[in-house]
């Protein structure tokens, strides 16, 4: 790849594709410069979107939490599946501050989706994150080193409940 289309996707790629964040930092008109085709810049997000998903953990919501800020300028089913089925197979391992993050995402990420993923994965993903919500709710709080309550800003287990209980609603809505 030749230095100018590399420099065109490593700024492409660090913002997300976010047209509103290039511009905030001064480097939009050095992107534009560029013109870049639209399938590079989809064949460049589905790059990030693979790479985000092979560092989804349970440690941390760093990439899904890049995954959220990425669907709002781009919507592709992978995001969801590949989010959906992270959070189906490892979830149930993680610290309730880390179940409820994810899920929370999760709901963000489903919502910038709903138009143009199909029916059967809009309710499989709305499935599982229910099912995480559900369990922060029943499952004593288990909070483990380097994750503090006040990240979520709530102060104690009842606190945190009602905000999956609030999730919870938004899926609900999202469904119907």
């Amino acid at each position: 790849m030749e230095d100018s289309t590399q420099r065109a996707k490593e700024l492409y790629t660090r913002f997300l594709g976010s047209s509103f964040n290039m511009h905030r930092e001064g480097v939009l008109e050095e992107y534009k410069e560029f013109e870049i085709m639209r399938e590079t810049e989809i064949e460049w997000l589905n790059d990030v979107v693979v790479e985000l998903a092979k560092q989804l953990s349970i440690q941390d919501w760093d990439a899904i939490a890049s995954l959220e800020t990425l669907s709002r300028n781009y919507q592709d089913s992978l995001i969801v599946d590949k989010a959906t089925s992270f959070a189906s197979r490892n979830m149930m391992s993680a610290d309730s501050i880390v179940r409820l993050i994810f899920a929370e995402k999760l709901v963000e990420i489903i919502r910038s989706h709903k138009k143009v993923i199909s029916k059967e994965l809009l309710f499989s993903a709305c499935r599982v994150v229910v099912q995480i919500l559900e369990d922060v709710i029943s499952q004593p709080l288990i909070i483990d080193p380097g994750h503090e309550l006040e990240q979520l800003q709530v102060k104690d287990k009842r606190s945190l409940n009602h905000r999956a209980k609030r999730s919870i609603e938004e899926v609900k809505e999202l469904i119907n």
